[in-house]
């Protein structure tokens, strides 16, 4: 995915959104592309939720590729604070400075506190990066995996959503002159609070069709085999109607589909199935579930799919 030289114009119809997002090997569907273009064009953050591994993060990666925009991606985790995610203070560079004030007999201390908490003893941390002047445009703010953060943080950024502005106390408040491309992604393992969803724009984003995930798997994996490629879609397909732990995303797919490229696999068998789950599940009571008999069976379907569509 290569990234523009200059920044581009946001996309003037959905046609062109989807046909922007298909320039860097994103493929979709009308939906997606109709609710991004919205995003895009009333400047509303896009809120999107789906399973782990399904292409919701890869959305901000190529409009930033795509439009020539920085990405500033802030991955949410438990704990995350202020701190971490908007700004901090150099406190050892303050100290230093305090220090070096004191020895050269500095003694207003107005001055000095004005001194040291100005812009260049400011650690600037996602969020307020985001809402800074970029000669490139405005960047594509990236607020991963919302539902791992806790809701003291969400709660705080509805404030920065509805307004597109931080205030730093020392310093006053930084407001945007144009608010960022803002995508948030949650795989679900808690809800997002009513009041952060009503100031976006959502979208959940699904397991492609057979026929979409063909093509993903065709266009991500270059080379591979025309009936390998279909067995591997129509195997991954049938996989997630079954009773896991954790079904495999669009990910997976791509990775199971390299690694089986990689090697030299013709032809699904029950097997090389086997052998190779451990790169397409994560846990492994599914993998122990699918082991042997039931894999021999999603294969024997697969082949009885391919023969009937012949």
């Amino acid at each position: 995915m290569k990234q523009p030289a200059t920044p581009r114009p946001l996309p003037a119809t959905i046609d062109a959104t989807v046909d922007l997002l298909a320039q860097a090997d994103y493929l979709t569907d009308r939906s997606l592309g109709t609710v991004l273009f919205l995003a895009l064009k009333m400047a509303r953050p896009l809120f999107l939720e789906g399973e782990a591994g399904v292409g919701k993060t890869e959305i901000a990666k190529v409009l930033s590729a795509t439009l020539g925009r920085r990405l500033i991606r802030l991955q949410c985790y438990e704990g995350l604070d202020v701190a971490a995610a908007v700004y901090e203070w150099n406190y050892a560079a303050q100290m230093i400075a305090i220090r070096v004030a004191e020895a050269e007999g500095t003694h207003d201390r107005e001055r000095l506190e004005h001194d040291v908490f100005s812009e260049r003893f400011l650690i600037k941390r996602p969020l307020l990066q985001a809402l800074e002047p970029d000669p490139a445009g405005a960047p594509v703010l990236l607020i991963d995996e919302l539902d791992r953060a806790d809701e003291a943080f969400e709660a705080f950024l509805l404030e920065v959503l509805a307004d597109f502005q931080v205030t730093i106390p020392e310093l006053g408040t930084v407001k945007a002159i144009h608010p960022p491309i803002v995508v948030i992604t949650s795989n679900r393992t808690r809800e997002i609070h009513d009041a952060l969803k009503r100031r976006c724009l959502y979208h959940w984003v699904g397991y492609p069709s057979a026929e979409r995930e063909l093509n993903i798997v065709r266009t991500k994996v270059p080379g591979i085999g025309k009936e390998l490629s279909e067995q591997i879609v129509l195997f991954v397909q049938a996989l997630r109607k079954e009773d896991l732990f954790k079904a495999p995303g669009v990910a997976e797919t791509l990775d199971w589909a390299s690694a089986l490229a990689e090697l030299d696999i013709a032809t699904l068998d029950p097997s090389t199935v086997s052998d190779t789950l451990g790169v397409l599940l994560k846990y492994q009571d599914d993998i122990a579930r699918l082991e042997g008999g039931r894999a021999k069976e999603l294969v024997a379907g697969v082949r009885a799919q391919m023969k009937a569509a012949e």
